[in-house]
Parts: C-alpha cells; structure tokens; sequence
C-alpha cells in the first residue's frame, strides 16, 4: 500500500510516516519501481503501535525500546513493566508540577483585582524571576492572595 494508505489504515500522518522513517523509529519502506514508498502489514502495524505509545506520551527514545520488545518474543515481561512503570512515575511527577503551577497561577489570579488600576500580581510575580523550589509554591502563592 501506499503512504496515503498507510496513512489512513494506521491514523499516522504521511507526513508523520515520513518522520519516523527518517529517524530511524520505522524501517525503512520498500519502493516501487516508480520510487514511490510501499507499505506491509507489518509496517502499518508498526504505526498503530507507535501512534498509540505516542498517545500514552512515550518518548520516541521509549518507543524505539517497546517496538524492539514487542518483535522479540522472548523478551521477559519484566523489561517492559519497567519501561512503563518509569513512564507512569515520570508523568505523576509532571503532573504534580503542573498542578503546583495552576494552584499559584490561581491564586496570583485570586489576588489580581482585574480593574481599571495598573497595579496586578500576576505581572509582579513574573518580573520577579523564577519560581522557588515546588515545595515553596504553595506558601509564595498564598503571601501574596
């Protein structure tokens, strides 16, 4: 099949096809005597597999691993529990962070009268630098509601 095919069959971008085959996450495609890329089965399956790792956030780097264990049928399960278990506390660690980031944002918000007066908390806390340490956000937010 052709990369629109692949495209269509997979839910990946030609485009994105392009890409992967590029940095190596894909092989890469046969061509036709015409030069045109074709694509197998196996290939689309491939896709399939990285669009969903993609969608559960794994780093190209991750998939490159997931896809060589997923071929080798007698990897231990082990090795892909660990993949997914860094991944799953990589993104606990994110979203915390990300949390601590709305909470202050919130309550520079809170503190914000949102007038006709120039004066505004949220422009005073970003000239002032960068944030504390996650551990200190909470109580920077709360000095200044």
């Amino acid at each position: 099949m052709n990369i629109g095919q692949a495209a269509r069959a997979s839910g990946v971008s030609a485009k994105m096809i392009r890409y992967y085959e590029q940095i190596g996450l894909i092989r890469p495609a046969d061509r036709t005597d015409s030069n045109y890329r074709s694509f197998s089965e196996r290939d689309v399956n491939d896709l399939r597999f990285i669009k969903r790792g993609r969608s559960l956030g794994f780093s190209v780097e991750e998939i490159t691993n997931l896809l060589s264990l997923w071929r080798d049928h007698t990897r231990p399960s082990r090795e892909v529990k660990a993949i997914a278990d860094a991944h799953v506390s990589d993104l606990r660690a994110r979203i915390a962070e990300m949390q601590a980031m709305a909470d202050t944002l919130a309550a520079l918000s809170e503190g914000c009268a949102g007038d006709d007066r120039p004066d505004c908390p949220i422009l005073t806390d970003l000239a002032a630098g960068p944030a504390p340490p996650a551990a200190n956000v909470g109580d920077r937010a709360g000095a200044i509601s």
